[in-house]
């Protein structure tokens, strides 16, 4: 009697058939120390996340979230980012309502252990548009759970979700709380401060002069802000003037 294949099996053949070695090499590069990479394009892992969506999306997360509970990341785990990609879009696209989101959504966030895993799950939450004040709450605890990962999560998702004047200032204090050595922390609090920049730059101009940023992380700011196309040139040349350490 032959063997009932599981719906993970079957997206790893999915995935098998859409890598690409050139891709793979280079997103490999993107994302030192990660390893179980197959260099599947993100539109690609959307396309198989979305035919989930229709039948299976639920068990496809349990036999994922089951093996990264099991025998972690790489390749004798869970692919990174391939599968963890196409498990966070399972959440964002399958889930109908935040309390089913939240339960998802807690059990994902530890398995995050690169950017681009978070970056795009956070990015495709499309729920919080519906649930604002909900997601916003949830979030809060991120920011001190003192973990590297957990801190981007919650920061890319301000960034994502949280630009409008209502959050603004909560936001601003929100990111200047963020004082991590991680790397991938620090340069979301850049990131989101270039954002809030573009929409508010009165309001985060004088949070600036006075934050409790790092140098590094209020410097990287900085060179965000002046590397947007949508700041103009004058404003560009006053923030390089801000630079600490000139």
């Amino acid at each position: 009697m032959t063997e009932r294949i599981t719906i993970r099996e079957t997206v790893r053949i999915k995935l098998e058939e859409s890598s690409d070695p050139e891709y793979r090499e280079f997103h490999s590069r993107l994302l030192p120390g990660i390893t179980g990479i197959m260099g599947v394009r993100t539109p690609e892992l959307r396309g198989i996340a979305k035919d989930l969506k229709k039948s299976g999306w639920q068990e496809y997360i349990k036999e994922v979230s089951g093996a990264w509970k099991e025998k972690g990341q790489g390749t004798d785990g869970v692919l990174y980012d391939d599968e963890m990609i196409i498990w966070g879009l399972c959440i964002c696209g399958g889930c109908r309502d935040w309390d089913t989101a939240r339960e998802y959504v807690t059990a994902f966030v530890p398995a995050i252990n690169n950017w681009a895993v978070c970056d795009i799950f956070c990015g495709s939450l499309k729920i919080t548009g519906r649930y604002k004040e909900e997601v916003w709450q949830f979030i809060q605890p991120y920011f001190q759970s003192g973990g590297e990962y957990g801190l981007r999560f919650g920061t890319v998702m301000l960034l994502s979700h949280y630009t409008d004047r209502a959050y603004l200032e909560h936001a601003l204090k929100l990111l200047d709380s963020v004082h991590h050595t991680g790397y991938y922390a620090k340069m979301a609090v850049a990131w989101a401060l270039s954002v809030y920049f573009v929409k508010f730059p009165d309001q985060v101009m004088e949070y600036l002069k006075q934050s409790s940023l790092d140098d590094w992380t209020y410097n990287k700011a900085l060179q965000k802000i002046t590397e947007s196309f949508r700041v103009d040139r004058e404003t560009k040349k006053l923030v390089r003037q801000m630079r600490r350490g000139r």
